[in-house]
């Protein structure tokens, strides 16, 4: 766009001759070249220019919330690999209470224990079939993610918990600002808007053409001693358009500049969007950073050993079955909410990354 137009050629034959002083004209042939005011082409080439790179910066857009969907997706299937591993320890745990439970009854015991462990186990079955289900759902989604022709199951992730750190606030929004495709993209759009305006503004001003005429003279027919008689004739000629439909160019000018007030509110509304989408995820990363504190340290350890006592307490006679049941429930729960809670802190660690545009595979590397 920030070349010259088209230069034109034109040609012209008589279909009856023009006697002139010098003789018989014959053809004509013109080549014109038009020349945009100072600072057009320029500035349809700024607008060009920041358009491309706007839609660029929406592929990588694009690309980002792919790589965002597909991680989110890992982690997700990665906590329901660790519940249901987890709900098959508990199952099988719960199981192996079943000789324990019949013997006493068989040595007249209540049934009554035996039946309540059957229920617990058969809730804990029910559920662990309905975790296998998702995996075939969770699969196939990510299976979409990836494009993946192979229908078999994903392998489980291999994974851990992550550091519980925690980005810089300040930091975080500078590099939203600085960074984030949407808004680079935005910022495209209001250069290309302002270019845009400038070109409405320069409307107004006169474009002008230069052209250059070669005219075909036959023999003379008259005037046969004239000094140019016969002789080809030149000619240069400038030609300037006349911009005087003032409405119009006022119109123009008024919708480029309502095109790059919106441009600039979209921009600012998107910004605080965004802003407000990583303060949301930073302290959903805090909290998430809370509970894998507060599960790992303290909860589950003090879990398992109210399983070991309530189940040493059942053999022994001190305990009854709800109690051994109640604390495997209660430990299960707790390690499911660890899991939970590491998954979060993964997800929402994304969330950040790809809102400052950070490398996501670089940063699960290093952990």
């Amino acid at each position: 766009v920030s070349s010259l137009p088209d230069p034109m050629i034109q040609v012209t034959r008589f279909v009856e001759s023009v006697q002139t002083r010098t003789g018989p004209q014959e053809n004509i042939f013109m080549i014109s070249q038009k020349l945009p005011w100072f600072g057009k082409l320029r500035s349809r080439e700024t607008a060009a220019s920041a358009e491309a790179e706007a839609l660029w910066f929406a592929y990588q857009g694009q690309q980002l919330m792919l790589a965002r969907r597909v991680s989110l997706a890992f982690f997700e299937y990665g906590y329901l690999g660790e519940a249901i591993l987890l709900t098959e320890k508990n199952l099988e745990l719960l199981r192996s209470l079943e000789p324990i439970v019949e013997e006493k009854v068989r040595s007249g015991a209540d049934i009554n224990a035996l039946l309540l462990l059957k229920v617990e186990i058969g809730k804990v079955d029910d559920g662990l079939q309905s975790l296998k289900q998702k995996r075939t759902v969770q699969s196939a989604d990510i299976g979409e993610l990836l494009a993946l022709s192979d229908t078999s199951l994903i392998p489980w992730p291999s994974w851990k918990a992550p550091e519980a750190t925690i980005p810089d606030g300040p930091a975080l929004i500078a590099a939203i600002e600085e960074s984030n495709p949407d808004l680079q993209m935005m910022k495209r759009k209001i250069a290309s808007a302002a270019a845009r305006r400038e070109i409405a503004k320069l409307e107004s001003y006169p474009d002008v053409a230069l052209g250059l005429n070669y005219i075909q003279i036959g023999d003379p027919v008259v005037n046969m001693e004239a000094p140019d008689a016969g002789e080809d004739a030149w000619s240069f000629t400038v030609a300037v358009n006349l911009p005087v439909w003032i409405g119009k160019n006022g119109a123009a000018r008024a919708e480029t500049l309502a095109a790059m007030n919106a441009a600039e509110s979209e921009y600012q509304s998107r910004l605080n969007a965004l802003i407000a989408e990583g303060s949301g995820s930073l302290a959903r990363l805090q909290d998430a950073n809370r509970r894998l504190e507060l599960y790992g340290t303290e909860l589950l350890g003090l879990a398992e050993q109210a399983v070991e006592n309530a189940r040493t307490g059942y053999e022994s006679g001190r305990a009854g079955i709800l109690e051994v049941i109640d604390s495997e429930r209660s430990l299960l729960s707790l390690e499911l909410l660890y899991w939970r809670a590491a998954a979060d802190a993964w997800q929402q660690r994304i969330i950040l990354q790809t809102l400052a545009n950070e490398p996501i595979r670089e940063t699960m590397e290093d952990d």
